[in-house]
């Protein structure tokens, strides 16, 4: 008998199905979604409101968005050696949950106020990257049954609604008191629903007789020995590491938005209460690029990744340039591509691996992504200023070997269809 029948007065708990499951994972991800991308939207203009240059907002937004990364590679593997997905996405969102609203004491810490304020952010970070592989495998897990291109697209829409929502609440906030740190304290509003609507998600995942990870059928991935017993892969297939190797560079020509947010208010484009409103526009890009992407993944496979390194090559052009109409077409590409390296990305992976893998691979292509999110940030930060062009250019020449990567990655793996519940078919690899 599960755990929540056995009180007198408990009820048992009916498992909810995969789309609702998705759904609400989805509404974490809205909630949870405010209160970072809220940060995120005006981490580059607070930092130089501390005293930051932008050699050091590139640093530490890079250092972030690496940590956010890079430390997959360890909760990944955490997550599949010991099987608690829940309470390592649990300790992922609560982290983000609290340090974030934190960052309103920063500004009145004196001369601490920048380590402070650079340590929250790093902290908040480090949460994303707990939880992100477990919630990743339990979502993947759960989407197989709908079509994981439409799961995960969904999802995503979800999340950027939230994405969306965050920068708008941090820019209004924002506008009514002149300074930044309010927004920050009143993001401990949605902090507190998503950790809410995370346990309420929990409870009807778990009374399915075993664990999510478990009771999710495991798409054939893995193979048996003549005497019947599973043998588990130790090692993830070669053209996983070509594709990740592929969007690592995507996400270094990328940069991050604390140095496009920096370069809108540096180069006097905007006042700083804009930039929440930009950056809640490349949220809802990304909402919409996800969603389209994820559909057509399910129906036509991965071939349509191919137009992410041209787009790409178009983020840093526009949006380091000084006339406005440009810099915010650019802010939209950037939030499309970003939205596309977090949905369908997401759903190649989980078809190119083992699925008794899945955290793993998630951890592994995520410390890819640091890499390239350090990098990037410190690449565009210390070419900013004086070497504009030649930034550009880099970025030019990683794409085209992004490019040439994802046809090594895809080389002699046809497509084909494979059935799911629902009728639906889907391209899958064959591992």
């Amino acid at each position: 008998m599960s755990a929540s029948t056995t009180g007198p007065l408990a009820r048992p708990q009916r498992p909810w199905t995969p789309w609702r499951t998705v759904t609400a994972f989805g509404l974490v991800s809205l909630a949870g979604d405010m209160v970072y991308e809220g940060m995120r939207s005006t981490a580059g203009p607070f930092l130089g409101t501390l005293g930051a240059s932008a050699l050091a907002v590139g640093l530490i937004t890079g250092a972030g968005e690496a940590m956010a990364l890079l430390l997959r590679l360890f909760s990944g593997p955490l997550a599949d050696r010991s099987g608690r997905y829940w309470s390592l996405t649990v300790l992922g969102y609560a982290m983000t949950a609290v340090c974030v609203p934190l960052l309103a004491v920063a500004p009145f810490m004196g001369s601490l106020g920048l380590a402070l304020a650079a340590t929250l952010i790093l902290l908040e970070r480090a949460g994303k990257a707990i939880r992100s592989p477990s919630k990743s495998a339990l979502l993947a897990r759960v989407a197989v049954s709908v079509g994981r291109g439409r799961g995960f697209a969904v999802h995503k829409a979800l999340d950027q609604v939230g994405a969306f929502a965050g920068p708008l609440l941090v820019a209004g906030v924002i506008a009514l008191a002149g300074v930044q740190w309010p927004a920050f304290a009143v993001l401990a509003i949605p902090g507190a629903a998503c950790m809410v609507l995370l346990f309420t998600l929990k409870r009807h995942t778990e009374d399915t007789g075993g664990s999510a990870a478990d009771a999710i059928p495991d798409g054939g991935a893995r193979q048996t020995s003549p005497a019947g017993a599973v043998v588990e892969p130790r090692t993830l297939p070669g053209h996983f590491y070509a594709f990740a190797t592929s969007c690592a560079l995507g996400t270094l020509g990328l940069m991050t938005f604390g140095v496009i947010s920096y370069h809108l208010v540096d180069a006097g484009l905007v006042r700083t209460a804009v930039v929440p409103l930009l950056y809640a526009a490349a949220m809802a890009t990304e909402a919409v690029a996800a969603l389209g992407t994820g559909f057509a993944y399910d129906r036509w496979g991965p071939a349509i990744l191919f137009t992410l390194p041209a787009v790409i090559i178009a983020v840093p052009t526009l949006a380091l340039s000084d006339t406005l109409t440009l810099v915010v077409a650019g802010v939209l590409l950037w939030g499309a591509v970003t939205g596309v390296q977090d949905s369908t990305v997401k759903a190649l992976v989980a078809d190119l691996v083992p699925q008794r893998r899945l955290a793993t691979a998630y951890g592994v292509f995520a410390a890819f992504q640091g890499v390239a999110a350090l990098a990037g940030g410190t690449l565009a930060g210390g070419l900013y200023t004086e070497h504009r062009d030649l930034l550009i250019t880099l970025v030019a020449l990683t794409q085209v070997l992004s490019a040439g990567l994802l046809v090594l990655a895809f080389r002699g793996r046809q497509p084909h269809p494979r059935r799911h519940h629902g009728g639906r078919s889907r391209w899958s690899t064959r591992t």
